[in-house]
């Protein structure tokens, strides 16, 4: 329907105007909460926190050109990423947001740093946005160190690395592959000068993901990078550019770490240790069991081979490193146990001396009983 038409008095109607406009200012004042101004940091090392909890950092290191990150509710953005650094050295930033402690740069109400034998578990979440006009990697940073430290450079950092373009590569070189929280990745191993790098790269790129940070400190522990009384101090999700970067955003971003042990101390897993044994071989045959309420994804089994063992092969599952404490971690067709199922792998060994059985054993972190 067409609204009707009224002639009026010109004054008398401009004064109903505006009381009408005023009203209705008010009324969506009232209604709508006020909007918040994303915030730009353009300091090198400038910060600010987001949800009252993580820190987003511009964090320009390498280069002096300018950069600009334009922090959201959720994460950031880079605005502005100019310059560049020669690829085949180290990036030019680490734009990022952490839950944690950089160089005594704590987020607000962080149970890190925390010693990687009292973490149960440490779930996390992340979602990328990406470019193609740009030289840079994704990487989510985890750092371990011998000392509960809040400053200075960490032992030992992994970097996990979600996506890459252009000509660059992790620091040292490629070991191997492994399979990680249920994904497979290249593994490269070195030292930047300062630290060990541990780092997993992503066959291809991953847009977002939520998994246990200590699936990855577990293969920094089997790998002799780390040890179990050492600390985790942060956890960051960012990128390293080397060239431009404009327009890549962490849309994001969340981090938990869970100390105290799985559900109060009481184990929520089971395993079996079936073994036949002959002079200096053996093989094991090994049934891990749900316990608990909820199903266990991308399991990792870690336990202690007694000494003068040695893992020759393994089905089912990768075992590594092959004597010590080992990890038997998921392969991509068994790597979820629903609550009361049970997943099997095994493996053939050699040993010197009297044959005995590992005494104990954890999941995903947790202290499983014995079958």
């Amino acid at each position: 329907m067409r609204p009707m038409h009224h002639r009026l008095d010109p004054a008398r109607g401009l004064l109903g105007a505006l009381l009408a406009a005023f009203a209705l200012l008010a009324a969506l004042t009232a209604a709508a909460p006020a909007a918040r101004a994303d915030t730009q940091i353009c300091d090198a090392f400038g910060s600010t926190t987001i949800q009252g909890r993580y820190v987003v950092q511009n964090n320009r290191w390498g280069t002096d050109a300018a950069q600009c990150v334009t922090v959201t509710d959720s994460g950031f953005r880079l605005s502005r990423a100019d310059g560049s650094v020669p690829t085949d050295g180290a990036p030019k930033a680490y734009p990022s947001v952490y839950n944690g402690c950089h160089y005594t740069n704590c987020s607000p109400g962080t149970a890190l740093p925390a010693r990687l034998d009292t973490i149960s578990s440490a779930p996390t979440s992340i979602s990328y946005s990406y470019v193609s006009d740009a030289v840079y990697d994704a990487a989510y940073d985890i750092w371990l160190d011998p000392t509960p430290r809040t400053d200075g450079v960490n032992r030992t950092e992994i970097m996990v690395w979600f996506n890459k373009v252009g000509p660059i590569q992790p620091v040292g070189a490629q070991t191997g592959t492994a399979t990680v929280a249920g994904r497979t990745w290249q593994v490269w191993s070195g030292n930047n000068g300062s630290n060990d790098v541990l780092s997993f790269v992503a066959p291809s790129a991953i847009g977002g993901w939520s998994f246990d940070v200590m699936d990855f400190v577990r293969q920094a522990v089997s790998r002799g990078l780390a040890g179990n009384d050492w600390y985790l101090t942060s956890v960051q999700a960012g990128f390293e550019p080397w060239q431009n970067g404009a327009g890549l955003a962490v849309t994001s971003f969340s981090s938990e770490v869970r100390t105290g042990g799985a559900s109060g101390g009481r184990a929520t897993c089971e395993v079996a240790y079936d073994t036949n044994v002959w002079p200096g071989g053996f093989t094991a045959d090994v049934t891990v069991r749900d316990t608990g309420s909820a199903p266990v994804d991308g399991w990792q089994l870690v336990f202690t081979l007694p000494a003068g063992q040695r893992v020759t092969s393994a089905w089912n599952a990768t075992v590594s490193p092959s004597s010590g404490t080992v990890t038997a971690s998921a392969l991509p067709h068994n790597a979820h146990i629903a609550p009361g199922g049970s997943q099997t792998f095994g493996f053939q060994g050699t040993y010197s001396g009297t044959f005995a059985a590992p005494s104990g054993f954890t999941l995903n972190g947790a202290a499983c009983t014995s079958a």
